[in-house]
Order: C-alpha cells, then structure tokens, then sequence
C-alpha cells in the first residue's frame, strides 16, 4: 500500500527534512515561488470570510496563511505527523479559525459543507485521483470553487520525483490542468478556468536577471527578456495552469 508510505513520509525524511518541512514556505529555496503560488490563489478566490477546506495541507502552512486571511479553514491530511506540526503551528500562530483533522482525502467524511476546496500541490500524490477529486465535489456547496495549482505535466519524471519515489516510495504523477479538467467534469463540475501557474513563470520572470551578464544589466536588456518570456504564459497555462472548477 502506497498510502502508508505517505503516512509514514516525516517518519522517514530525517530531523533536518521535519525542520525544512515544518517552517515551510520560508526553510525552502523556492519561497518566493510558493509565496507567488499562494498570493495567485487568494487573487483567484471570493474574499474571506467563507468555510475553506485545505486537502493535502501537511505541515499546515497553506492553511496558516489561507486562516490569516481571514477564512474560516480545515487542514486535513493522511499523516498524523504532518498534522502534529500543524497544529504546533497553528499554536504558534494563535489562528481561532483555523482546525486540522487526520483524513484521507479519497475518503472524506464531514457533516458540513465548504465554499472553497484547495489541493495545493496535492492532487498528484494521491492514489486515486478521480476519487479525491469525487470527494472535494461531495463536501463543496453549489456554486463553490475547487483551486487545483499542481506541478503539471513531466513533474513525475523530474530529478526531484524521481529521488523521492525511489528513496521514499511516496506517489508522484503528471497532474496537467487538462486532466484536472477532464477528472472534474467526471466528478461533476461544471465550469472550468485555468489561468497561469505563477510558481512555474517566477523563474521565467525574475531569475533572469541574475543569469544577466554584466554588459547585459540595464533596464532595456531585462524588459527585452521579460517581453520574450510572455509567449511562455500560453505553455505554462496549458501544462502547469491553475485550475478553478465551479460546482
């Protein structure tokens, strides 16, 4: 069963990897990246104050910031691990509208519904991803919105899951906007949007100028990179987009 080794995965990533884990986004290299990801999708919702279910939350820090928004937030995920920290976290935020639960996320069980549903790089570690998804459209009310922002297409052959397979047997697979999109409309939804992942387009963006030679580093030459870099948004958005489905 591979669920266990996600259960399992804090357990097995090493004192270092529960710290890098645990003070995410800003322990990580990418934290700008993940800031970018996360300021797309509170651009993207309805304003708070609205019921917002976070699936696949891990050590919380997607919820502490969705909860300091203002939302009134459930984190769930399948390790009891993960939630420890979160909920560590959320002490340490001192968040009153914010809760996390241990749940399985293909087998979801509440006695209330949410206006929004997050998977926030989540979706493609599931074991069955329709299921998940069959599962945020049961506890969504109508006219509720399910933000899906995953690494898309190629990720699960990437040098970083590849490691992570092979050293820790966690699931990692190709989650493109049009799967998603083709996963929601066999779980009900019926309106889709996808718009940029602006995660991916931050190297695109901004690290250019840093690869920028010394004669290269005046204001014409970084627009000229920026203005050739817009015709990478068609590519992202089709391989790597968020998706916004509507109940």
């Amino acid at each position: 069963m591979v669920k266990i080794n996600e259960i399992n995965y804090l357990k097995n990533i090493g004192e270092a990897g529960i710290m890098h884990a645990s003070n995410k986004p800003f322990s990580d290299p990418n934290c700008g990246s993940f800031l970018i990801g996360i300021g797309s999708i509170l651009t993207i919702l309805p304003p708070p104050p609205l019921k917002l279910l976070d699936l696949g939350c891990g050590t919380g820090w997607t919820s502490v910031l969705f909860a300091k928004r203002g939302y009134n937030v459930t984190g769930v995920d399948i390790s009891p691990d993960m939630i420890k920290y979160a909920q560590l976290n959320q002490k340490k935020e001192n968040l009153e509208n914010l809760k996390f639960l241990i749940k399985d996320y293909e087998n979801l069980s509440f006695d209330e519904e949410f206006d929004i549903i997050i998977f926030f790089d989540a979706l493609h570690h599931a074991e069955d991803e329709q299921k998940a998804l069959s599962e945020a459209h049961k506890y969504l009310k109508k006219g509720g919105i399910c933000i899906c922002s995953e690494p898309g297409k190629g990720h699960k052959n990437s040098k970083i899951a590849i490691e992570a397979m092979k050293k820790y047997g966690v699931i990692e697979k190709d989650m493109p906007p049009k799967k998603i999109i083709e996963l929601g409309k066999n779980s009900g939804f019926k309106n889709f949007f996808i718009f940029p992942n602006l995660m991916m387009l931050n190297s695109v963006f901004y690290k250019k100028l840093n690869n920028l030679n010394s004669k290269e580093k005046d204001l014409r030459a970084y627009l000229s990179n920026i203005i050739n870099s817009i015709n990478l948004i068609r590519f992202y958005k089709k391989d790597t987009g968020i998706v916004a489905m509507i109940k």
